[in-house]
């Protein structure tokens, strides 16, 4: 069965290169890590605002660094599915995708600056750490999408790290129980890259890439990502369980539904372009789950402080 890819026109090219289902991964992190923070004090919204937009760039800079090595190296065709398409697809200059990425670092910067000066000066360090990394994920001579590694390395950074850096900017610390509640959101990250992954492996395979869903094989792989949704989920009802949550934290499973349409639909079809809708089943899940878990945690603090 022939699947046919059709090019984008108009401002839709500029918003597919961003891979709009990926920019879930910076907003959740951001949004759950300042509820948190609000059960120890008032949020500061500018902050907040800042390091949702700057999380956004990043996230943005980094998928156009993807497309643009990608494409250098030989790996994106027409025929890719899951691909912005900017260069193969829509004639979009290498040159113009690599000066959007650089441009979007750019401007993430004096955001950054303004960051470090109403808190500590000790997150420009996390911050250009974590800017490194989103380059190196497919630049430079090693890149860490084409490793065991992918789902590891975005796991801490646009999980962990993100919630933790949105939570320090708001409190002036990191807790144990902010590193606890980061714990699923390293997870879901983990599972969009796996899902990702799942779905280009064959040409991947082809390519030389060494991804994890490459060396666990197809089915394995599938089951990895099933248990990143459990592992998840279980977490909550654990932290509950211990006291560390309130009940109204369960409200994370109310997108109980997506996780298991994702798995349903890799299990079910092969074709990467039949298993996209699994991709974004995954995205969104790790959307509602950060949001409802942040209302989770609003909610207990309202009715319990």
């Amino acid at each position: 069965m022939q699947h046919k890819i059709q090019a984008d026109t108009g401002w839709r090219i500029w918003w597919q290169l961003t891979r709009p289902h990926t920019l879930t991964a910076a907003f959740a992190p951001v949004f759950l890590g300042t509820m948190i923070a609000l059960t120890y004090n008032n949020i500061h919204f500018p902050l907040f605002f800042a390091m949702l937009i700057a999380s956004i760039f990043i996230q943005m800079a980094t998928n156009m660094f993807n497309e643009y090595y990608d494409f250098k190296l030989g790996l994106d065709t027409e025929k890719s599915i899951g691909i912005g398409g900017a260069i193969v697809r829509n004639g979009v200059k290498p040159r113009t995708v690599l000066n959007l990425a650089l441009l979007l670092y750019g401007v993430s910067i004096p955001i950054g600056i303004y960051i470090c000066m109403e808190t500590s000066w000790w997150i420009a360090l996390v911050g250009l750490v974590s800017m490194l990394i989103g380059y190196l994920y497919t630049g430079g001579p090693y890149p860490i999408a084409y490793t065991p590694f992918g789902e590891l390395v975005s796991g801490i950074v646009m999980g962990i790290f993100l919630i933790l850096i949105a939570f320090y900017i708001q409190t002036g610390t990191v807790t144990t129980a902010a590193i606890l509640l980061s714990i699923p959101s390293m997870f879901l990250v983990a599972a969009i890259m796996m899902a990702n992954n799942i779905r280009d492996l064959e040409g991947d395979k082809e390519s030389g890439r060494k991804t994890l869903a490459i060396l666990l094989g197809r089915q394995t792989a599938i089951s990895i990502l099933a248990a990143f949704f459990i592992i998840s989920y279980v977490w909550i009802i654990t932290l509950v369980v211990l006291g560390h949550l309130t009940p109204w934290a369960l409200i994370v499973f109310l997108s109980i539904r997506k996780p298991i349409k994702a798995i349903t639909i890799f299990r079910k079809y092969l074709h990467p372009l039949q298993v996209m809708p699994a991709m974004k089943e995954t995205a969104v899940t790790n959307t509602i789950f950060g949001l409802l878990l942040g209302m989770g945690i609003l909610i207990g603090h309202l009715f319990y402080n």
